[in-house]
């Protein structure tokens, strides 16, 4: 048997990101509340598809995507403080921007998706 959740590209794309921003926050020396704050906002991701899909409701299931959606936008926003203070390469800045940005686009898919079913 197997979780909604598990099923999801979205899901599976948000553990990447986890994947990737774990190793970096590891390889690099980060200031601890940015390698935290990014280390809380990319799983936050992952764990708020897990929760929406089990919720009931529309609204509900919406308001876990937004908050997905949210902590993609918040890890966008700290990898840009990282590349400005010149902690991430452009490459690396790349790569993980590319995944968000994915990630934000299939999310928005969801929360649309919901919204023309009528929420």
């Amino acid at each position: 048997m197997s979780f909604l959740f598990e099923k999801l590209d979205v899901y599976q794309k948000s553990l990447e990101l986890v994947d990737e921003v774990s190793k970096l926050v590891n390889e690099k020396k980060l200031n601890s509340s940015l390698r935290d704050q990014l280390n809380r906002a990319s799983l936050s991701i992952s764990l708020n598809i897990a929760e929406g899909t089990g919720r009931f409701s529309k609204p509900e299931k919406r308001n876990f995507y937004l908050i997905a959606r949210g902590s993609t936008y918040e890890c966008v926003a700290i990898m840009q403080v990282l590349l400005r203070q010149q902690t991430l390469s452009h490459e690396e800045y790349s790569s993980l921007y590319n995944r968000c940005e994915s990630i934000s686009k299939m999310l928005s898919g969801l929360i649309k998706g919901l919204e023309t079913r009528g929420i």
